[in-house]
Formats: C-alpha cells, structure tokens, sequence
C-alpha cells in the first residue's frame, strides 16, 4: 500500500522512496523481525505527500511511526532508501546544511513541548526568528504569540504555564516563520481531552491559513479523520492510506 493515495493535482511537498531504519543486532542474536543483521523499525516505507496537504499518521505503539517522523525532519538518517523535501534530498546535506534546510522549512511540535525551562514565552517564539537573522524578531514573535491567545503571557516562563499554554507557545515557534512543513508527534499527548481538542483547533486553523503541510502522528482516530489522508503504519511498514474529508466521521 506504500505511496497509494497521492492526490492529484497537488504538487508533492514529501517524497520518500524505499525508507529503511535499522539498528544493530541485539547482543544475543536475537531480533523480532528476524533480521540477524539487526532490527528494522522501518522497513521499505515510501510516500508522497502534497503542498498544503494534511496527514494523520496511525498505528499502534512500537509501529515506527516516531522514527518516520524523525526521518521526514532529518533528525535521523535512513538505512537506505532517500527522502526529498521541498526538492532537497536530506541525505546529500551536512549536518549543518541540514540545521539550516530544516530552520527555513520545517516546524516541528512535540508531545512534551520542548520549550527553553529558562526563557520566557517570547523568548522562546524568537529563537528561531534569531537564528535566521530577522530583525523584524519580537515583533513577529509577539504577534505569533497574539494569534494563539496567549498576548498577555509574553514574559511568563514555562513553569508558570499551564500544558495547553505551553503547547500553544510551541505551536507559536513552529509557526512563527511560516513553514512550509509541520510535524507533530502526538501534540494532545499531554493535555486533557478538552485543552487537546482546543489546541488541535488551532493547529488546524493555522495549517489552513498558511497553507502548511502537515504530517501528524496521533493515537486518536478522531483528531487523524480531521485530516486529508490517514496513514496506518504496523510493524515498520505503511499498512493502509485513505483519503479522507475533513467532515468525515
């Protein structure tokens, strides 16, 4: 089922092709894919995913789909196959080219926010904004940190924000240089249902009015039919891909 589903029409933001991560053998030989040369936690994935499009990924825990994400952001490296975003195959950068590919193009959030325990909400929205040079930088991250509500929290660290507070500065920073690619690994992970479904609202909100690509992993099959696609993933492998509507069931 690997790369069934591309849209039409779309021109492809992801390309992946043939997607293997493998980690060396156990000491004592033995490995649950049978592999004796290793464990393969992806193996032979390719999928391509179109500019502005959103894809729910699913599928039990263990299925690989944190290491896809990872792959897809370029913080990992495949065994083999290659991934092109945007145009760029990440395998043919440095680990510097790679920092600055991924500062210009990708936002990223997490399940545990990752917020800097030490700077301020605006700190922490400016961080990437300094580190691409803007001059424009509190400005821009202090309306970042407006569109998500959070306009009177500015000067409050983490530890004096609640979860969804925090998730909503993380959705500010990936944000706030308007990327091309988002990707979220289980953003809700952390935060009660109803502080999930209101920043799911807003990470949507935002996709749409910037036209970002995104790529989410969830274990909710509500928040993934909100999508244009949903992937499943088991045992290393894209099992299923659906096109769905975004008023779908």
């Amino acid at each position: 089922m690997d790369g069934e589903g591309f849209p039409s029409g779309r021109p492809a933001l992801i390309e992946a092709e043939d997607l293997w991560l493998t980690v060396p053998a156990r000491p004592s030989g033995v490995n649950p894919t049978g592999n004796p040369g290793g464990l393969d936690i992806l193996s032979g994935v390719s999928l391509r995913v179109g500019e502005g499009e959103a894809v729910g990924i699913v599928g039990p825990s263990g299925s690989g789909k944190t290491s896809l994400l990872m792959l897809l952001a370029g913080l990992e490296r495949p065994t083999r196959g290659r991934v092109r975003i945007a145009g760029t195959v990440l395998g043919d950068l440095d680990e510097n080219a790679l920092a600055r590919f991924r500062r210009r193009t990708t936002g990223i959030v997490f399940q545990s926010f990752q917020l800097i325990p030490t700077m301020t909400a605006l700190e922490n929205v400016l961080v990437p904004l300094e580190l691409a040079g803007r001059a424009d930088g509190v400005a821009t991250a202090t309306a970042a940190l407006a569109a998500v509500g959070l306009d009177g929290r500015l000067g409050h660290l983490p530890t004096e924000l609640s979860g969804g507070e925090q998730q909503r500065v993380a959705l500010a920073r990936a944000f706030v240089t308007q990327p091309r690619l988002l990707l979220a690994d289980e953003p809700t992970g952390n935060l009660d249902t109803r502080t999930g479904e209101s920043v799911m609202a807003l990470m949507f909100s935002l996709q749409q009015q910037y036209g970002t690509t995104l790529v989410l992993i969830t274990h909710d099959p509500a928040l993934a039919a909100r999508c244009d696609r949903r992937l499943h993933v088991r045992d290393g492998r894209v099992t299923a891909d659906h096109p769905l509507r975004r008023d779908d069931p």
